[in-house]
């Protein structure tokens, strides 16, 4: 297994949800500076779900306040953002609403707009808000990624063309996806690779083969390019490791 790697495991979803939840507003206490940004990319998926749900109940139990949090996505289906399929619609509803999120440090990916000026209008936002590094990439304090069953982060998916690796820009349209709807915005390798701390949340049934290449032979899945592209990466997850 690779050794910049730190896996946690659970004993199901809501286990690992609970942990990152806690993990996370525990983070965002500590590294929060006033006056300063704390810039989070979220992402969609059934774990999301839960983290959500998660954060904003251990947040009211605790009192952690999100002052200074901006909030930026992984990844946004080419849907409107009330769509029942926009990642946007699950933080609203599951995070945003509840924690009483000013819409000002709420920065969506405009998934009902054309997805080439979507993509350069959030890549803008995103560097306005953000620390630039020596590379041009803006540095995000923590990218929350889930994994599919091929192993795809954001709507980073296996096969894509070099074009989508290699892109430059911290936003990039992906189409032809091989999950629908197939057209999406999503942040590139090259923005992942540059956030302070990137926690990937693997849970769920059916993920296990991925999983194990994604730790074990970084080119076959674009978990592995994440992890390869990186100094550190944290795994979450309810699968049991194969070897």
């Amino acid at each position: 297994m690779i050794d910049h790697l730190e896996v946690s495991s659970f004993s199901g979803p809501e286990a690992l949800a609970a942990a990152v939840a806690k993990q996370w507003l525990d983070e965002m206490a500590a590294a929060w500076t006033p006056g300063l940004p704390h810039t989070v990319a979220l992402s969609g998926g059934r774990i999301a779900t839960r983290l959500f749900t998660a954060v904003a109940a251990q947040s009211r139990a605790r009192g952690v306040a999100f002052d200074g949090v901006h909030f930026f996505w992984a990844d946004e289906r080419c849907v409107p953002p009330e769509d029942g399929e926009s990642n946007y619609r699950l933080a609203h509803e599951l995070l945003f609403v509840p924690l009483n999120i000013p819409p000002a440090r709420i920065h969506r990916l405009k998934g009902e707009a054309d997805p080439e000026s979507a993509a350069r209008e959030a890549s803008a936002e995103m560097l306005g808000v953000a620390p630039v590094n020596a590379a041009g990439q803006p540095v995000l304090d923590l990218v929350l990624l889930g994994m599919g069953e091929d192993g795809h982060v954001a709507s980073l998916f296996p096969g894509a063309e070099e074009t989508v690796w290699g892109c430059s820009a911290p936003y990039l349209v992906v189409r032809h996806s091989p999950k629908p709807p197939p057209t999406r915005i999503s942040l590139s390798l090259a923005a992942i690779a540059a956030a302070r701390q990137t926690w990937v949340l693997a849970a769920g049934a059916g993920k296990q083969t991925a999983l194990h290449d994604s730790l074990t032979t970084p080119d076959r899945t674009p978990l592995g390019r994440v992890i390869a592209a990186r100094p550190a990466t944290r795994i979450f997850t309810d699968i049991p490791i194969i070897g």
